[in-house]
């Protein structure tokens, strides 16, 4: 049986050492003409990513956007596998309608420790679709964004004795099922230039993109959700959930966003008979662009509240908590909840012959109440973004380490039952770019649980994602 002696394994501990070392020695280099990576977005504001390219609300001084690239052309260079739909694509976004269509499939294993060895498979499909008000014939600012999805097959996530799951794509609309669901369905309106509201169905990881993760949805960067999101805010933060708020801009990007949201998690029903009936969630994230070592980065502080009852097992879709609530008698409920929390990202190298291709570092850390919240504090930190093999394009890699340390009172609620400690791992992955349209990513784990019964567990998994 695993005991954890110290906070963090000696080997875990170099690993984290040596990433914190790579930042302090990066060479200062002369600034380029690459641009900053895409701000870090809150859940409601429309951003780029590798599923869906939201356009930025047009204002008047606005200079004239370059021509869109075709969705058609050769099979192997073509933005999408289906193409241009016999120009019927191109002509809908010509008319401010885009569809994106992805399929991703998991074969993931543990094959040492865990609570139980074996591969599983199982996959994800995403549809996409965006509006631009504008060029639709309705007005100017308005934005209209859905999202469906569904899943099929299986998953490891229960298999490996941790709560953070090691496939967060495989835990949405809802785990260990095939209902398909929209999670999404947000109207933005855009009243000037660098002021934005919204409201509907909110996806809260649709619009979360930290730079060089891979975005917050575990199809494309980081797997585990330890490496994709501050984990004290996910207490708070349900997954698909009725919300309104406000963004504020600077330039493209935004800077200060605060959104209410109800506290229900309803990705597979409307939430109609539910809607805020305990109370409000609300989430807030000041987020402002740098330039250290002349390279663009970010330095952001944000917080959550909710004033609903919560127990520190309940209503946390981005856990795997079904076994561990199966061994430990209920917990009581508690009223109110918070959490505050920091995050940055720093480009350490660019490519002069293409700014678009960047690397660099990044990391959360952050506290929470401890209960009702299960996690007392949490951090992580790594490197990732495009390969810095020029032959390489379309590549991306992340390495990366996190930790979760739980609160007091779920540690010493049962101890003899089911002890409790902290929860630690690292993760690796290299997005292989085959095609535009097809990638395909081995990705390695190695978690420690918060189970202390549970021995250390090493996960092997290979991803491939199809953009249709």
């Amino acid at each position: 049986m695993r005991t954890l002696s110290a906070p963090m394994p000696g080997g875990l501990r170099i690993l984290a050492a040596g990433l914190l070392a790579t930042a302090a020695v990066a060479p200062a280099q002369q600034p380029t003409a690459a641009p900053a990576p895409a701000a870090v977005a809150t859940p409601p504001v429309a951003q780029p990513d590798p599923y869906l390219s939201t356009p930025a609300p047009l204002v008047e001084a606005a200079p004239a956007e370059p021509p869109a690239p075709p969705f058609g052309g050769p099979l192997l260079t073509r933005p999408k596998l289906t193409g241009d739909w016999f120009g019927a694509r191109d002509t809908l976004r010509d008319r401010g309608i885009t569809w994106d269509i992805s399929s991703t499939n998991f074969y993931q294993g543990v094959t040492t420790g865990g609570l139980q060895q074996g591969f599983r498979y199982g996959g994800r499909a995403d549809y996409l679709a965006n509006i631009n008000g504008e060029k639709a014939g309705l007005w100017k600012g308005l934005f209209i964004d859905l999202h469906g999805e569904n899943l099929y097959g299986l998953s490891v996530n229960g298999f490996t004795g941790a709560l953070m799951p090691v496939n967060t794509a495989a835990l949405f609309p809802k785990p260990n099922t095939t209902v398909p669901a929209l999670t999404g369905m947000k109207v933005t309106q855009a009243l000037s230039e660098s002021f934005l509201v919204f409201g509907g169905k909110i996806n809260t990881l649709d619009g979360f993109n930290q730079p060089f993760t891979g975005g917050a949805r575990g199809t494309n960067g980081f797997m585990n959700v330890g490496m994709i999101a501050p984990v004290v805010a996910l207490r708070t933060i349900p997954y698909s959930t009725f919300g309104a708020g406000f963004a504020y801009l600077v330039g493209p990007e935004p800077v200060l966003s605060v959104m209410v949201l109800d506290p229900n998690n309803t990705p597979t029903t409307s939430g109609f008979n539910t809607f805020f009936n305990r109370g409000v969630s609300v989430f807030g994230l000041a987020n402002l662009p740098t330039k250290f070592l002349g390279r663009p980065g970010h330095q952001g502080a944000g917080f959550t509240y909710s004033n609903s009852k919560y127990a520190s097992l309940d209503d946390l879709p981005f856990f795997v908590l079904d076994r561990l609530r199966g061994e430990l008698p209920p917990l009581p409920r508690e009223t109110g909840s918070w959490s505050l929390f920091y995050m940055f990202d720093q480009t350490l190298w660019a490519d002069p012959c293409d700014p678009k291709r960047s690397w660099g570092m990044f990391g959360n850390l952050g506290i929470a109440d401890g209960n009702p919240n299960p996690v007392r504090w949490a951090a992580n930190i790594g490197l990732g973004g495009s390969s810095p093999l020029r032959s390489r394009p379309l590549d991306t890699f992340g390495l990366g380490y996190f930790y979760v340390g739980l609160g007091d009172s779920l540690k010493n609620f049962a101890p003899r039952l089911v002890p409790l400690g902290d929860e630690q791992g690292v993760e690796a992955f290299y997005n292989v770019g085959v095609t535009p349209w097809f990638h395909i990513t081995p990705d390695i784990q190695v978690i420690v649980p918060a189970r202390e019964r549970v021995d250390t567990s090493l996960n092997f998994g290979l991803r491939a994602k199809l953009d249709f």
